[in-house]
């Protein structure tokens, strides 16, 4: 059973942790509804400390844990306003007013790690990548190989961590707390990794994929993976789904899995293998770490929140990503002056392997909703930008909500819904505040 001290340190992955009991205490309590920024709002307008409307519905509620305010971030190019959610091993995600950019700065992109952060190399164009297993001809191909036999592409995709939104489950789920900034959109440069598989000669018996990186396990255990994910051959032959070498056309940052890392859009980032070194072709589906019980795995039937579900049955893997937007203007907590009345607001959305069909925004709380404009995405995978305004009926306090829907007409829901133990696809309207005069 893991202990608060254990999570807090970050002395395991608390991504994948299996399910030996009841709900651990996660890494810090992020369930006010809007968050820590807004206390000076919060002295202005009045407290704004609510019951969650999980519980307020009747769902059994966690204890509480431990108030944890943002903890102060510093690492090399990156910007000091991320979030520091762990640092064994280093976790942290962009505030939404952060991902303001049409394309995410590598400065501002989330990080997250399931291992220690291996050494760097001198050599970037000598890295290797071997790919095996049910394949005709296996092949062991260079940085610099893989750039000269194969057509490079350039796609802006999504990349968004699996326990996304996590910190608006109720009860509390294992697992680093993110609100919605476990996710950014970057230019990725590589070569598909459909080609590579081609080139390796798929035998009729290749149905799955499974990832190895050169990250070491968090123990120093050599014999172990930090994390071991793969996928049906159908999507890994998907054409946008890349073996990558550059982002936002500079070298792959060290920190984001240089000098080579798989790019898998729409799935969770979990099968986006960092420092990648070997790809193994296999007959049935990846039993690596991170693979099966309730490891980036879902319900398939609801489970009552709280549940000690131990994922062997009814439950599937998370595939595709649910729909989810931010607002990025105004940031949350913002004060207007007191002759406001139109309110200029700018955000994004994303929904998987899906579209996104329509972004709308409320101010009093979901009972009209205005559409916003939706610009046109580079390719698939890229995030929608959306525009708009509402105009405030008069001055005091408003939180703004906004919700997408998908090609689906599927929704964003009101609260986190589907719990499961370890807090995957949780996508809740993102709400604000705002203080006029």
């Amino acid at each position: 059973m893991l202990n608060e001290a254990d999570l807090r340190d970050g002395a395991v992955d608390t991504d994948a942790v299996p399910a030996e009991g009841a709900s651990d205490p996660p890494l810090a309590s992020r369930r006010l509804l809007l968050g820590g920024s807004l206390a000076a709002l919060s002295l202005a307008a009045g407290s704004l400390v609510r019951p969650s409307p999980a519980v307020a519905q009747g769902a059994p509620a966690a204890a509480p844990a431990p108030a944890k305010g943002p903890q102060p971030f510093d690492y090399p190019g990156k910007d000091k306003g991320l979030t520091l959610l762990g640092d064994r091993p280093l976790v942290a995600e962009t505030p939404e007013a952060l991902l303001d950019d049409d394309t995410t700065p590598i400065a501002k992109f989330f990080i997250r790690n399931n291992g220690q952060i291996p050494e760097p190399i001198k050599d970037v164009d000598g890295w290797q990548l071997k790919i095996e297993g049910e394949v005709d001809k296996p092949l062991t191909l260079t940085v610099a190989e893989l750039k000269s036999r194969f057509t490079p592409h350039t796609f802006r995709m999504v990349l968004e961590c699996g326990g996304n939104g996590r910190s608006f489950y109720q009860p509390a789920a294992r697992g680093n707390q993110w609100t919605n900034g476990g996710a950014g959109c970057a230019e990725w440069t590589g070569v598909r990794l459909a080609d590579v598989l081609k080139a390796a000669g798929l035998k009729a018996s290749a149905k799955f994929t499974g990832h190895y990186g050169a990250d070491p396990h968090l123990s120093g255990d050599t014999t172990k993976d930090a994390i071991s994910r793969g996928m049906p051959i159908e999507k890994a032959l998907e054409p946008h789904c890349l073996i990558v070498w550059a982002m936002n056309g500079e070298p792959l940052p060290h920190i984001h899995g240089g000098p080579l890392r798989l790019v898998v859009p729409g799935w969770p980032a979990s099968l986006s293998s960092k420092w990648l070194n070997r790809i193994l072709v296999r007959a049935t589906p990846h039993d690596g770490q991170g693979m099966g019980g309730t490891s980036y795995r879902v319900p398939t039937v609801p489970i009552v929140p709280g549940s000690n579900a131990d994922g062997k049955t009814n439950f599937a893997d998370l595939t595709s990503m649910p729909v989810r937007s931010i607002i990025s203007t105004p940031a949350n907590g913002t004060r207007l002056p007191a002759t406001t009345r139109e309110v200029a607001l700018r955000g994004a959305a994303w929904a998987g392997d899906h579209e996104v069909a329509k972004v709308e925004v409320s101010f009093d709380a979901g009972q009209r909703w205005h559409v916003m404009t939706l610009a046109k995405p580079k390719n698939r995978y890229d995030w929608v930008r959306w525009t708009g305004k509402v105009t405030l009926p008069s001055e005091g306090y408003f939180e703004l909500w906004a919700r997408a829907t998908d090609s689906r007409g599927v929704a964003q829901p009101h609260v986190a819904t589907n719990w499961n133990p370890q807090g995957y696809g949780s996508n809740p309207l993102h709400r604000i505040a705002v203080l006029v005069g």
